[in-house]
């Protein structure tokens, strides 16, 4: 949905989860002009032939599971029936795309899975450059590493490849959420690239709170509310100077003008009704209202006790209704989604945040139209 908004037209959208596929034909169906104008294929990825794409597109996107990475998974990496790094190389090498951007969990960027990290970047880097049949991964690295160090480099499809771990919070998103981005560009293109610059900063929000009040003053919070750590007060009068970066979002930003949840649900906003049984114990407690929001979790076995909660100021707890939680991951609110609460809740645990997607989006999109200007 972001790679749409920042003015890609999607000619198909693989998706094997039934839920998902549910949900997106269920906004198709209501004409929601970020999905309406997809093909979608409800598929195995594994079976898809990208080769009916080969030198069609601008853009390949998409994320392969992340559970096999996660730290609330169970951390099998490539041992992972789920690690599908290898079909984001295969829609590469047969699709041959001008660019591609491919995202997962910070988590797989842990010093426990450093090799297999430098090995997806190298089968990004030479797609062509395939695993044989009776060859390990650790010795097709191997290879790769060879051929990178060679003459032979400059031939045959390769792509000049950037990563990065992005903080959504850092990008306008009212969540601290942090994914890594893999960017490549086809190698004859020649061109550079670096990822956008960050637009909003916590230290802005603290002064906004600390120091000037305007936050308070926007939300029309009582000063006998207006409360925060002492670890962010310290920080706020050490600052000198206002920032001059956006403040980061907080949960009361996203969801402030939402009406209370109830067990009946909103006439008037979609997706929005309490559910009951929510407790805090250690290590879930929520997110505080007037910070960035914790990561969204899907969990491994349906969203955790704790997790996916607010924390409010009076010292109650309870769940974040689906459309809260969209409005975390930044879907816009007409966008519909389909099943039961911990299924939903699962989409959305797992969905990237979608103003993060078409930040990042934008900057390729406007490196490729400077191709077409040339």
């Amino acid at each position: 949905m972001g790679v749409t908004l920042s003015g890609v037209k999607t000619e198909a959208a693989f998706e094997f989860d039934r839920y998902c596929c549910d949900t997106i034909k269920e906004n198709k169906r209501a004409k929601h002009p970020l999905v309406g104008g997809w093909s979608l294929h409800e598929a195995d990825v594994r079976f898809a032939d990208f080769k009916q794409y080969e030198d069609q597109l601008d853009l390949i996107s998409g994320g392969p599971p992340c559970q096999p990475f996660s730290l609330g998974g169970k951390h099998r990496a490539f041992r992972d029936s789920r690690d599908l790094w290898s079909e984001a190389v295969r829609a590469t090498r047969e699709a041959r795309p001008k660019a591609f951007l491919f995202e997962n969990v910070k988590g797989l960027t842990r010093e426990a899975f450093s090799n297999y990290y430098e090995y997806i970047y190298l089968q990004l880097t030479y797609p062509e450059l395939h695993r044989r049949s009776d060859e390990s991964w650790s010795d097709h690295l191997s290879r790769l590493e060879k051929h990178h160090t060679s003459r032979r480099a400059q031939r045959g499809l390769s792509y000049r490849v950037v990563r990065r771990v992005l903080n959504a919070a850092k990008y306008g998103v009212p969540q601290k959420r942090e994914r890594v981005f893999f960017i490549g560009f086809r190698s004859d293109l020649d061109l550079e690239f670096s990822f956008p610059d960050e637009t909003h900063s916590l230290d802005a929000l603290i002064w906004d709170q600390v120091i000037s009040g305007d936050y308070w003053e926007r939300h029309r919070v009582p000063k006998r509310e207006r409360i925060v750590s002492e670890r962010v007060r310290q920080r706020g009068e050490r600052l000198s100077d206002k920032p001059s970066l956006l403040p980061w979002l907080t949960t009361r930003d996203a969801i402030a003008d939402l009406p209370r949840p109830t067990l009946k649900g909103s006439d008037d906003v979609l997706n929005h009704r309490l559910q009951p049984g929510a407790r805090s114990y250690p290590g879930h407690t929520g997110s505080a209202l007037d910070e960035a929001a914790k990561t969204l979790k899907a969990g491994v076995h349906g969203v955790p006790g704790g997790e996916n909660m607010i924390a409010l100021p009076s010292g109650e707890v309870r769940y974040l209704t689906v459309r809260e939680s969209a409005r975390l991951q930044t879907f816009p609110d007409d966008f519909i989604f389909h099943g039961s609460w911990t299924e939903t809740m699962r989409q959305l645990g797992n969905a990237v945040p979608v103003r993060l997607s078409e930040c990042v989006s934008r900057a390729i999109v406007t490196q490729l139209e400077a191709v077409e200007l040339r």
